[in-house]
């Protein structure tokens, strides 16, 4: 069943309560809203396949090359965010919808809690992350990708505004999760891996190991050595807009040989993130709000 609703797009009912206003923010033509339906949920998957196993190095399985879908059992449970654009639209059945152009998934922890766990769990021991924080709300963030030539700071702008203003409506403390650099040779990675290694790791409590089997070693070259700048530059655009916000970086990194990437662990206590993005967006995000 979890199968074969990942596939139809259909959520399990208990993501569907209390999700909050649809539309969370607006920036001209381009709108972030939660999806409320399944046929929002398999564009979004659609989007994912175009740019991880379209335009990236992603393998699919028979039945995603079959759909042309990205999708998999935690699609049930998670929130899906939206950018939408209103300037490109398709009519459906005598209606105009606009093309999905952005999306991230949420998971929040007493949902994954009741329904398997998350996702990161599969590349990264958490249990004993969470386990230190008790009384905190994590929020899982994952799958997140933009149609290439929406790769701007407005489309971005407007999804970190989206997550923003889903973290007040659900109280949530922590946000964490996957993020991946494109390729799966270390060697090549040394200098980004090394620099997040050195520069950006998370403390103690905040820390999480990657799980042996296809994990690899941030520790690739001494500190003295990396070239910040070109280090930087090397990092894809997400991993340091998590950076900016004030975000850590978890021991180790798994290989994930089916989407052809290397991926580190983020750690991002709201307490951490830094004060003028709050001011940027707004304590309660209203600074996009439709």
């Amino acid at each position: 069943m979890p199968a074969l609703r990942s596939y139809s797009g259909l959520r399990h009912r208990e993501s569907r309560l209390d999700p909050g206003p649809v539309t969370l923010g607006r920036i001209g033509a381009l709108e972030v809203r939660l999806a409320t339906t399944a046929a929002d949920v398999r564009r979004a998957q659609r989007l994912r396949y175009e740019v991880f196993y379209e335009e990236m190095s992603a393998i699919p399985a028979a039945a995603a090359r079959l759909a042309r879908r990205d999708f998999d059992h935690f699609d049930t449970i998670c929130d899906h965010l939206l950018v939408l654009d209103h300037d490109d639209c398709r009519l459906v059945r005598g209606r105009r919808v606009p093309r999905v152009v952005g999306t991230y998934r949420l998971l929040r922890q007493e949902i994954a809690m009741r329904h398997g766990g998350f996702y990161t769990a599969s590349e990264f021991d958490i249990a004993p992350l969470l386990a230190r924080h008790p009384h905190r709300r994590f929020l899982e963030l994952g799958r997140s990708c933009v149609l290439r030539p929406y790769r701007t700071k407005r489309t971005v702008e407007l999804l970190w505004h989206g997550i923003w203003a889903y973290v007040r409506r659900h109280g949530v403390d922590v946000m964490f999760g996957c993020a991946s650099l494109e390729g799966t040779d270390t060697a090549v990675l040394a200098r980004p891996l090394a620099f997040l290694h050195h520069f950006a790791p998370a403390e103690a409590e905040w820390s999480a190991q990657a799980l042996p089997g296809n994990a690899a070693t941030l520790d690739l070259l001494e500190a003295d050595t990396i070239d910040a700048k070109a280090a930087l530059n090397e990092l894809p655009p997400l991993i340091k807009g998590y950076l900016r916000l004030g975000a850590q970086i978890g021991r180790g990194a798994v290989v994930d040989r089916q989407f052809g990437t290397t991926d580190v662990l983020i750690v991002l206590p709201v307490e951490r993130i830094h004060p003028r993005y709050l001011d940027h967006f707004g304590v309660n995000a209203e600074r996009h709000a439709a």
